[in-house]
C-alpha cells in the first residue's frame, strides 16, 4: 500500500505501518502512546543536545511535556546552562529512544520560550515540592551541600506557602523542527528511516527514506 504523498512530496518514500500517514507530529504521538504501555520509566525522556559559546556539544536527558500541532515543549530553568546555550544559539535538537519499541524519533530545529499561560498551568500541575524545588534550585550553578539546598526549599516553603506561583526564571521551550527522523529496528541492521523536511517558513514536508 502506497501511503498519500504530502504537499511537498517524497523521494522513495513508500511508506506503512508505524510511518504511516503524511504529519509528523501524529506519528510522534502515537510513537509516544505506544512507549507510555510499554516503557517500564519516563517514555517521554529525550536526549536535549545544545552547543556552548566554543561549539562543543552539550547532551541531558529532559522530559518531553507536550507534541503540540507544531512543536515539542520541555520546562526547565532559565538560567541552566542548556538554557543558556538555547537562548545564544536558538537552535537545539533531541532524541527519543525507546528500548520496548526499537525505535527512535530525532528532531532538530529553533526554539523560542514559552513563558505564558501554558506554562503556568504545567508549573501548577506539578507536585508541591517539586514547585518549590523549582524556586529552590540556581540550576547549573554550584552547591555547597544537599543540605544546604534543603533548607532554601524549607524557607521558601514557609515564603510561599501551598500556592507558589512559577517563578519568572523558569518556564518552557518550543521545539519548531526543520527536520524529524523516525528510525525503526530492522533484521541486519537493515532499519528504516524516514526523514521529514521542511523550509523554515514552510509548512510542507519532503519525505525521504534513507539508508541505514
Amino acid at each position: 500500500m502506497t501511503e498519500p504523498q504530502s504537499t511537498a512530496g517524497t523521494q522513495g518514500a513508500t511508506r506503512e505501518g508505524i510511518f504511516a500517514g503524511d504529519d509528523p507530529f501524529a506519528i510522534a504521538r502515537r510513537w509516544l502512546a505506544e512507549a507510555e504501555a510499554s516503557e517500564p520509566n519516563d517514555p517521554n525522556a529525550m536526549a536535549l543536545a545544545t552547543v556552548d559559546a566554543a561549539g562543543l556539544p552539550n547532551v541531558r536527558m529532559v522530559l518531553l511535556k507536550e507534541i503540540e500541532a507544531e512543536a515539542f515543549v520541555f520546562y526547565t530553568n532559565y538560567g541552566s546552562a542548556k538554557a543558556q546555550e538555547i537562548e545564544a544559539s536558538g537552535m537545539a535538537g533531541f532524541v527519543l529512544h525507546w528500548k520496548s519499541l526499537r525505535r527512535q524519533i530525532r528532531v532538530r530545529g529553533h526554539v523560542t520560550r514559552e513563558e505564558g499561560p501554558q506554562a503556568d498551568a504545567y508549573y501548577a500541575s506539578r507536585s508541591l515540592q517539586s514547585r518549590l524545588g523549582a524556586w529552590a534550585s540556581h540550576q547549573s550553578q554550584p552547591l555547597a551541600s544537599r543540605a544546604s539546598l534543603m533548607a532554601d526549599v524549607a524557607k521558601l516553603s514557609l515564603r510561599h506557602g501551598t500556592n507558589p506561583a512559577r517563578p519568572p526564571f523558569w518556564g518552557g521551550y518550543r521545539i519548531t523542527p526543520v527536520e524529524i527522523e523516525f528510525w525503526a529496528d530492522g533484521a541486519f541492521r537493515l532499519h528504516d528511516r524516514f526523514r521529514f523536511t521542511r523550509a523554515d517558513s514552510s509548512r510542507n514536508w519532503q519525505i525521504t527514506r534513507l539508508n541505514p
